[in-house]
């Protein structure tokens, strides 16, 4: 079998401390496994006695490899699926596992109806907005580098960013969203609002998260996705936005201080993950509420978290959401992280800062 070269990859972990993980061209032939990394590129060759447990994933317009060297489990990923099939056939004849997901939903979907609560399919756009103050204050809100611990990092190859929109986009309340997504986009989008009503016992017409009585924000901003491999790695995110009036957040408050709302809203996220990924959207089981620490009784903070597969980082992971509300903001934290009690700590101190940011005079100001 001919050898295949593929580039624009990136992995995790470095093959030596603190070696180069980025940029990555692979060369695969009957051989092994040749990867190029850095600039300029250093060469590492690995026959195929050598790796085990091989895994190839195409899922949401990204390709993954994990293979375990030495002990030690490495993953690589890169953008765009170009070259898959053949890349797919190579692997495949060295005992490699080779999985197929769905081509990636709308993005728009994800950010302006899913990832974030009450940004319903069919709601009303708001056409007057505040000003540039308003966003500037909503991207305020947002998690920055320098709340994270030594060691994190921004990355364009999180798979929270099946999740959270770019960091350099803004969705206003004008910003089209499901009426001209696609129908797999749609199909996803349903199953996912499907789990949250059934799971909290509300209708659609009345739900405000997912359903009708939704509300558009004027503005929604997020931050970038951050990443670690510290401690078995994970990821943190954010997404803030700006409402109009603290009337509608007073509104989806309400409708999230019900019981059971962070299970089951991490379990409609976990659905959409899936979802987006190919696989079945019906909620992985044994979502668990979490009720961050309140800074203000003015300030609200309620969440979840549940075990799932990722195929694309061939990993089980839980997935974290948290939704912070106070005035005329909505932030939502999203965490993939190995054990969501180990990592309690810092999700704690990270809803913290959210809190602390909303709640200054600068977000309460209209």
């Amino acid at each position: 079998m001919s050898a295949v070269a593929s580039a624009g990859w990136s992995v995790r972990p470095p093959f030596v401390p603190h070696g180069p993980t980025e940029p990555v061209t692979l060369l695969f032939d009957d051989a092994g496994l040749t990867q190029l990394a850095g600039a300029p590129p250093i060469a590492w060759q690995t026959p195929w006695s050598e790796l085990a447990e091989v895994e190839l994933v195409r899922a949401g317009g990204r390709v993954g490899l994990a293979a375990t060297v030495g002990g030690v489990r490495y993953l690589w990923r890169r953008r765009g699926t170009d070259g898959f099939d053949e890349l797919a056939a190579l692997v495949g004849a060295h005992g490699a596992v080779v999985r197929r997901g769905r081509p990636r939903v709308a993005l728009a979907v994800v950010a302006a109806a899913v990832l974030t609560a009450s940004v319903a399919a069919g709601a009303v756009a708001w056409l007057v907005r505040h000003g540039p103050s308003e966003l500037a204050s909503a991207r305020g809100a947002n998690l920055t580098l320098a709340d994270l611990p030594p060691g994190w990092y921004a990355s364009s190859e999180g798979v929270l960013s099946y999740l959270v929109p770019p960091a350099d986009k803004v969705y206003t309340s004008t910003t089209t969203t499901l009426p001209s997504a696609s129908t797999s986009a749609n199909r996803v989008f349903e199953a996912a609002a499907s789990v949250f009503q059934r799971c909290l016992g509300v209708s659609a017409r009345r739900d405000r998260v997912y359903g009708a009585a939704g509300q558009q924000p004027d503005y929604q901003v997020s931050s970038p996705v951050f990443e670690s491999n510290l401690a078995g790695g994970g990821e943190v995110a954010s997404v803030a936005q700006y409402y109009r009036t603290t009337t509608m957040v007073r509104r989806d408050t309400a409708e999230m201080s019900r019981a059971g709302f962070g299970r089951c809203f991490v379990d409609s996220q976990a659905a959409l993950m899936l979802g987006e990924e190919g696989q079945s959207t019906q909620a992985p089981p044994g979502a668990v509420t979490w009720r961050p620490h309140t800074l203000l009784s003015s300030v609200f903070a309620r969440g979840g978290y549940v075990r799932l597969d990722v195929p694309l980082l061939s990993v089980s992971l839980q997935l974290v959401v948290a939704v912070v509300t106070h005035g005329h903001y909505e932030v939502t934290l999203d965490a993939l992280v190995p054990s969501f009690e180990r990592a309690r700590g810092l999700l704690e101190n990270l809803v913290a800062t959210i809190q602390s940011r909303v709640s200054t005079p600068t977000a309460r100001a209209a």
